[in-house]
């Protein structure tokens, strides 16, 4: 039986034949695109800028409406946020005496009301030291004014010559004599500085029910998380809020009694009319960072020209205050504070200027706790470990 042989095939190769004679630097390379007349052109190394999506430009503008709704609620509603964050705060500095109290077999609910009593027994120490003379002065504010404008008169000259000044360039001149500020502002001044009898007994019942309760709350705190790592980072945040908040407070008020003292006893010193009413009114404005000691300064200012017959005898004191004051904020309160209290100064200044225009003065003095409450929350949501982005 006789075979024929096949004739070799003509067909031609399959595509995967092709595909296989690639090199593979060839198949991994990816297509070129070819130019206009047809000649490829090489892919570009260049990158391009990341575009900004439509979701994120709507995720910012949201979170930025949200930020003005919560700015404008607690605006709105100041009577009712205001006691209660300075509760929060305030409890939250007390804890550890509460804490400390309890250590003998002292119920915890008493401990709080303990605390509070004291805390408003010491307060209202201090308003007494200041109430009597600010009684008396604003007895005689007519008589004080126009004393005030006869031995401002050194100032004649200063003023008449800016006057010219002011006519010269075409400016106002309507500062040739100086005007004392009418006494109609004492009553909204009063108004803004003092909270009404609604506010502070809301102050008052939510710190102590936020004092007995406080480990009631940490612990639903904590507990509202259910991984392990969340709940221990709760933890650690609540204790080092505590703990940062009450060495403030115990620090603060340490410093601020001792400038209080030191105050009176410059007034004594130079001469100064009840100097007990001065120092108790230094300890009580030193709380608020800044704006404190500029309005004892101005406060010492206008007693002393009041009370002393020379300009130069009015300003010893103030001058002696301002030493003082320097002294214990450049170097004082950072050697006693450290470095794990101390505050950036353009923080506490705009954190000053945000929460006073926001709340007034109880505004004023939640601003460094506040800050320090952010920090800390800061550190441990974003660590300094986490990945940054490359130095230069």
């Amino acid at each position: 039986m006789s075979v024929t042989p096949t004739k070799p095939s003509s067909a031609k190769p399959s595509s995967a034949a092709k595909s296989s004679s690639l090199t593979p630097a060839a198949a991994k390379s990816p297509p070129s695109k070819p130019a206009p007349g047809g000649t490829p052109v090489t892919d570009s190394k260049f990158e391009l800028p990341p575009v900004i999506r439509r979701q994120e430009v709507v995720a910012i503008c949201l979170v930025g409406l949200l930020i003005i709704c919560i700015i404008t609620g607690l605006y709105l509603a100041k009577a009712f946020f205001l006691p209660i964050t300075m509760a929060f705060i305030v409890g939250t500095m007390l804890s550890p005496a509460a804490s400390f109290l309890e250590r003998f077999r002292i119920p915890r609910a008493l401990a709080a009301v303990l605390i509070v009593i004291t805390a408003t027994a010491g307060a209202t120490f201090m308003v007494g030291l200041i109430g009597s003379p600010a009684v008396e002065w604003s007895s005689k504010l007519p008589e004080l004014g126009s004393m005030l404008k006869e031995k401002l008169h050194v100032f004649d000259r200063p003023l008449a010559l800016w006057q010219q000044l002011q006519s010269t360039i075409g400016g106002p001149d309507n500062l040739g004599s100086l005007h004392l500020p009418k006494i109609d502002w004492v009553q909204p001044a009063l108004e803004f500085l003092s909270p009404t009898f609604a506010e502070f007994l809301l102050f008052i019942a939510t710190l102590i029910m936020f004092i007995a309760s406080w480990r009631d709350l940490r612990r639903a705190l904590i507990m509202n998380f259910g991984e392990r790592e969340w709940r221990l980072r709760t933890l650690r945040i609540l204790n080092e809020i505590e703990g940062h908040l009450g060495n403030y407070l115990l620090i603060v008020t340490m410093i601020n009694v001792g400038v209080g003292i030191i105050t009176g006893l410059i007034c004594a010193i130079t001469g100064m009319p009840n100097p007990a009413g001065l120092g108790a009114l230094a300890a009580i404005l030193n709380f608020i960072p800044i704006i404190g000691p500029v309005a004892m300064f101005a406060v010492l200012v206008v007693v002393g020209i009041v009370s002393f017959p020379t300009l130069g005898g009015a300003l010893l004191a103030p001058a002696m205050f301002t030493v003082m004051t320097f002294m214990e904020g450049h170097f004082l309160t950072p050697m006693i504070v450290g470095r794990r209290l101390a505050l950036n100064a353009l923080a506490v200044f705009l954190a000053l200027a945000f929460w006073t225009w926001l709340w007034g003065p109880m505004g004023a003095f939640l601003s460094s706790p506040l800050l320090i409450v952010a920090l800390i929350v800061k550190e441990h949501l974003m660590p300094d470990d986490a990945p940054q982005l490359p130095e230069g």
